[in-house]
């Protein structure tokens, strides 16, 4: 056995984290993000239900 091999492993430091300045464009991506995931999961418990997705009525063909 040569050099570090033997014994104990030396833990590899953590890379240090970036300090991120958010503009305005940036919030509100995100808030548009968290709207659109809200209004997801709103439609995924509709399904759940097994209600109609939207209001629509009775689908009428163009032939009479």
């Amino acid at each position: 056995m040569s050099g570090r091999q033997g014994g104990k492993a030396k833990p590899l430091k953590a890379p240090k984290k970036k300090v991120v300045e958010e503009d305005e464009e940036d919030a509100a991506f995100k808030q548009r993000q968290k709207e659109d995931k809200a209004k997801l999961k709103e439609m995924q418990e509709k399904a759940a239900k097994g209600g109609p997705l939207l209001g629509g009525g009775i689908k009428k063909s163009g032939k009479k």
